[in-house]
């Protein structure tokens, strides 16, 4: 289902870019630019799985803090999202679980502040109904061991 984007115009517009490929830099004009390459060499540089893990912890934490200002609570929310790459029988596939703690706030609440995030960020609801991203809260973030090329 579109958006009619006569009756809701945009509220903010930039452009990110990518001309060379993999292995060369993304980058906003006048603004972040970041070497990139690929998840699999040895190389330096950052990978697109990287920048969505980052663009749904982000939207999703921005999201939880609006919550919890609207709720008179201090900010406490931390959002981790565990990022991985696997092979399938039609390529690859990203798989994404962004685990959300917030110290200090009772278990229902919390539970229900996730849930409304869930529905309110931007970046979550553009991967909502993938079977390869979940949201969850935790008491504790999973202990990560990072697979590096090599």
């Amino acid at each position: 289902m579109a958006i009619d984007r006569e009756k809701f115009p945009p509220l903010y517009r930039t452009v990110a870019n990518n001309d060379d490929g993999l292995e060369s830099h993304s980058y906003v004009p006048g603004g972040l630019d970041v070497l990139t390459s690929h998840p699999l060499e040895d190389a330096p540089g950052a990978n697109p799985e990287q920048f969505i893990g980052l663009a749904l912890s982000t939207c999703l934490n921005a999201t939880l803090e609006a919550i919890e200002k609207k709720r008179a609570l201090t900010h406490t929310s931390q959002v981790h999202t565990i990022v991985e790459m696997a092979r399938d029988r039609r390529g690859f596939q990203f798989y994404l679980t962004a685990e959300v703690k917030i110290p200090g706030v009772d278990l229902e609440t919390a539970t229900a502040m996730v849930d409304l995030a869930e529905r309110r960020c931007p970046v979550a609801k553009l991967l909502s109904g993938s079977d390869n991203v979940q949201v969850k809260l935790v008491q504790e973030f999973t202990p990560i061991t990072t697979i590096d090329a090599g």
